[in-house]
């Protein structure tokens, strides 16, 4: 396994696909009675000027407009070339009202998903923009978390949102994001915050953001690891990929990740551990918080990429000799075995037979695990 070759890949935020069929506003119709006679391009000037009209029935016309066009990769493309002033345009609008901020803040999003696009957003100071303006603007945090989902695909993004170089700010940003994700309510029809896992795992690609996410002072992933527990499935798999990559510091941060053990082992575990009910004879020799769980009847993790991911997690703990006992003393061989039993998917039953060869290779049987429970 490549060290942290590759991240889990979530999708970027989601285009609003809005087809212009009626024209009604004044500026597409002033635009469109002199566009047999001009260009293409000065059609697209005069429409992002619009965008800054001291009018706001010309501004709520042409960010409609731009929100539509922004829905399809050609109108994208349409963008590219006036990104130094379309760009800042819309950013401006995330101040307004309802009716104007949030076709604004879709346009950026569908309009950050290109590479090129993304990259002016962050030059143009755009992670600062959304991070002042989430709560500020209730009805379009689902937006901006979007947003800065796709701008944290970048590393200049990732490194923006973390701070890197500021020394008093550093980490300020994602203490805010992580506070807005573990105290939301996920029992509401919208769950804005649902997507700021994503960002998290963006951020931790970058070795600051891992360390940041593990720094025992700032308890950030003390309060991101209890979501895993969420109904939401957003949520489940943003909480599985920030805990994997946070594992890639395990040889250095190892005991930084098993002062969390009341909260990780649970989630690493319990999405590998299968459907049967265990035993008393198993659960003995396991924490409360794991026999609990599995001495009852429990819903099964369907998402063979968050057992895939835990399953990575758990291999990079074991590698590390610490952090191979500590998982004998939870009984965590035990575990994975019921697992392998239980799983269908290939892709899942060779990550369980990676770290089922790692486990046979360090030369600990049950009497190894016996002796490390019992000296524990």
């Amino acid at each position: 396994m490549n060290k942290l070759a590759r991240t889990p890949h979530f999708p970027r935020g989601r285009r609003k696909n809005q087809h212009v069929l009626s024209v009604q506003c004044y500026c597409v119709s002033r635009t469109r009675s002199r566009s047999r006679r001009n260009t293409m391009a000065t059609e697209v000037e005069e429409l992002i000027g619009f965008l800054s009209s001291p009018s706001p029935q010309l501004r709520n016309g042409a960010v409609d407009i731009v929100r539509g066009l922004s829905g399809s990769e050609d109108g994208i493309s349409t963008f590219i070339s006036y990104a130094d002033t379309a760009l800042p345009a819309l950013s401006k609008l995330l101040g307004e009202k309802k009716e104007i901020s949030e076709p604004a803040a879709e346009a950026l999003v569908n309009l950050s998903q290109n590479t090129d696009m993304a990259e002016k957003l962050v030059s143009m100071g755009m992670i600062k923009t959304v991070m002042e303006m989430l709560n500020k603007q209730e009805f379009i945090n689902r937006l901006l978390v979007m947003l800065l989902v796709n701008l944290t695909q970048l590393d200049a993004g990732s490194a923006s949102l973390l701070q890197i170089g500021d020394e008093k700010m550093h980490g300020l940003y994602i203490s805010r994001l992580v506070r807005a994700f573990s105290r939301s309510s996920t029992d509401a029809k919208e769950d804005p915050f649902e997507q700021v896992g994503y960002i998290l795992v963006n951020v931790t690609k970058l070795k600051e953001g891992r360390k940041l996410l593990l720094d025992p002072k700032r308890s950030l992933l003390k309060q991101v690891i209890p979501q895993f527990d969420s109904t939401n499935p957003l949520r489940k798999k943003g909480v599985s990929g920030t805990l994997r990559n946070c594992c890639f510091e395990a040889d250095s941060e190892l005991h930084s990740l098993l002062l969390l053990s009341e909260f990780l082992w649970p989630a690493l575990l319990l999405p590998v551990a299968g459907k049967k009910t265990y035993g008393k004879e198993d659960t003995s020799k396991m924490p409360l918080e794991l026999a609990n769980a599995l001495s009852h009847e429990r819903e099964a993790v369907d998402d063979p990429e968050i057992r895939v991911q835990t399953l990575e997690s758990l291999y990079l703990i074991c590698v590390q000799e610490a952090g191979l006992r500590a998982f004998w003393s939870v009984n965590g061989p035990r575990i994975l075995q019921v697992g392998y039993e239980d799983e269908e998917d290939t892709k899942v039953m060779e990550a369980y037979e990676q770290i089922g060869a790692l486990l046979v290779n360090a030369g600990y049987g049950n009497e190894d695990a016996s002796s490390t429970q019992t000296s524990n």
